[in-house]
């Protein structure tokens, strides 16, 4: 398996609302996407994240799962609300679950 895990930063006129809607549309690629073991997301509250305010954690059966996600009509629709409502920046980690 294939833990993906996303951090986003937004700027400063990015509103409390258009974050719930990223994490309202990250959650939606459950049930539009094949691969998925198990997505999460949510509005960060801890101090110690550089100011990324959202994160998604998505567990694939597979790297090749990981693969297709990127370039999934669904996934580009969200990558393209969170350009939209102000993403500067963002810290993507990928590793294999390894159950040794």
């Amino acid at each position: 398996m294939i833990d993906h895990i996303v951090l986003i930063k937004f700027g400063e006129s990015t509103t409390h609302e258009q974050l719930t809607e990223v994490v309202t549309r990250f959650k939606a690629l459950r049930s539009q996407l094949t691969g998925i073991v198990d997505l999460q997301a949510g509005i960060n509250f801890s101090d110690k994240s550089q100011g990324h305010q959202v994160v998604l954690s998505v567990r694939f059966e597979n790297k090749a799962a990981l693969e297709a996600y990127g370039p999934n009509p669904h996934h580009q629709a969200v990558a393209a609300f969170i350009r939209e409502v102000g993403r500067v920046d963002s810290i993507i980690v990928d590793f294999e679950i390894d159950n040794t």
